[in-house]
C-alpha cells in the first residue's frame, strides 16, 4: 500500500489550523478550491486539476470529523482511490500538522508521486503559515490602528526553490509581534579579544612581528606599556648570538622558509554569494543564499552575514550553523569544496509587514551579496 505525505510545526493553536483546513476560503488561499456537491451531503469537489501530482479534479467525501484534532477523506481522482487524512496535535509551542494520503485503488507513477508529495509540503510549510499568520493579526488589539492592511488574505509567492524541510518553529507569534524587544547585549561579547592570542603573540623570531600585534590589538591591549621592553630585550639578545658564525646563517634560511609559504594557503578563496526571497508571509519571509566557490580549493573558513530589518529575527535555518546578535545573523558551517555550493536557507518572523520581504544587508567574507 503506497502512502505519501507531509508534516509541518506550526506556532499556532490547534482550534486556528482546524479554521484553516476546514474554511473552504481559507482551504482556496494555501491549497485549493473546494465546492460542495448539490445533493450530496458531506461531498467536496477539490480544483486540484492544475495542482503538481494531480491529474484531475478530486471527488473528495468526508468520512471522519473529529474537530479540532483530525480530518478523514475517500477521494476519488482519475480511476484511483485514496483516503486522505489530516492529524492536528497540540504541542508546546502550538501544533503539528500531518496529511497523509494512501493509495487503496489504482498505482502513481514515481514521478507522479514525488510531485504528488512535494505539492503537499509546499502547501503546508510555505502557504499555511501565511495563513495563519493573517488569522491571528486579526485577533490582535492594535489600540485603534489603521488595519486597512488585513483587508484580505495576503498571496503568498513560492519559488522555484522551495525551502527543505524545517525544524521547530521557535518564536511564538507574541514573541514576534515584540521582535523590537530582541535582547543586543551578545553584540559585546563577540567584540572582546581572546586574552590567548596577546600571550601568543610574541612567539615569532623576527624583530617586527611584536610591533604588529601591538598595532593590530583593539583597545585594552594598548594599555599594557610593560609589554613593550620584552621585544626592546630580545633584539638586545640578538648581538650576542651574532659573533657565532653558525647561529647567524642558521636563522637566515629558517625565517625565509617559514615566511615564503605561508602567503600560498593563506589566502582563502574569493567565495561570491547571490540572494533570494523564496516564500514570503505576512509576519515575515523565507530567504535563500548560495555561496559559490568558484576556486580549486576548497573555502573552509568562511562567514556569511545578514542583516535584518529592525525588530526582525530569524526563527529557523538550514545549511548553516547561525547566531543572531541584534540585527546582524552570522552564518557558519562546513566547507564548500571548489568548484561547488552551499545552499542556506532561513526563516525570517518579525519586522514591519510593510517592509520589503527582505534582509537589508547580505554580505560573504565582506563581499556584498548578489540579488539584493
Amino acid at each position: 500500500m503506497t502512502e505519501i505525505g507531509a508534516q509541518v510545526e506550526l506556532s499556532h493553536p490547534a482550534d486556528r489550523v482546524w479554521r484553516a483546513l476546514t474554511d473552504r476560503e481559507l482551504l482556496a488561499r494555501w491549497f485549493t478550491e473546494a465546492e460542495p456537491v448539490p445533493g450530496r451531503p458531506g461531498q467536496l469537489l477539490l480544483y486540484t486539476a492544475g495542482l503538481p501530482g494531480f491529474d484531475s479534479a478530486v471527488d473528495a467525501e468526508v468520512t471522519g470529523r473529529w474537530e479540532p484534532e483530525s480530518l478523514v477523506l475517500r477521494c476519488h481522482e482519475a480511476g484511483r482511490r485514496t483516503v486522505l487524512t489530516c492529524a492536528v496535535t497540540p504541542t508546546a509551542e502550538g501544533c503539528r500538522l500531518a496529511v497523509r494520503e494512501t493509495l487503496e485503488h489504482g498505482a502513481w507513477p514515481v514521478e507522479q508521486r514525488v510531485r504528488r508529495e512535494e505539492s503537499y509540503r509546499q502547501a503546508l510549510t510555505g502557504r499555511l503559515p501565511a495563513i495563519l499568520d493573517w488569522l491571528a493579526f486579526q485577533q490582535v488589539d492594535l489600540g485603534g490602528h489603521d488595519l486597512t492592511a488585513t483587508a484580505e488574505i495576503p498571496v503568498t509567492e513560492l519559488g522555484a526553490a522551495p525551502a527543505a524541510n524545517r525544524r521547530s518553529r521557535r518564536t511564538a507569534l507574541v514573541a514576534v509581534l515584540g521582535g523590537g524587544a530582541l535582547a543586543t547585549g551578545l553584540a559585546a561579547w563577540a567584540l572582546l579579544p581572546a586574552g590567548s592570542e596577546h600571550a601568543a603573540a610574541p612567539a615569532p623570531t623576527t624583530p617586527p612581528a611584536p610591533s604588529a600585534v601591538a598595532v593590530g590589538t583593539s583597545g585594552p591591549a594598548r594599555t599594557a606599556p610593560s609589554a613593550r621592553p620584552t621585544p626592546t630585550a630580545t633584539r638586545s639578545a640578538r648581538p650576542s648570538r651574532a659573533p657565532s658564525p653558525s647561529s647567524s646563517p642558521s636563522a637566515t634560511p629558517s625565517a625565509s622558509p617559514s615566511r615564503t609559504p605561508s602567503p600560498t594557503p593563506s589566502p582563502t578563496p574569493a567565495l561570491r554569494a547571490r540572494y533570494e526571497t523564496v516564500t514570503t508571509r505576512f509576519f515575515g519571509y523565507a530567504g535563500e543564499v548560495v555561496v559559490d566557490n568558484p576556486a580549486g580549493t576548497d573555502a573552509r573558513d568562511w562567514r556569511l552575514v545578514v542583516t535584518l530589518a529592525r525588530g526582525a529575527a530569524v526563527v529557523d535555518a538550514d545549511g548553516a550553523q547561525w547566531r543572531q546578535d541584534g540585527r546582524s545573523v552570522t552564518f557558519t558551517g562546513p566547507a564548500v569544496p571548489g568548484g561547488r555550493s552551499r545552499t542556506i536557507r532561513f526563516e525570517v518572523r518579525g519586522g514591519d509587514h510593510r517592509a520589503a520581504k527582505a534582509p537589508e544587508g547580505c554580505a560573504v567574507d565582506d563581499r556584498p551579496c548578489a540579488g539584493l
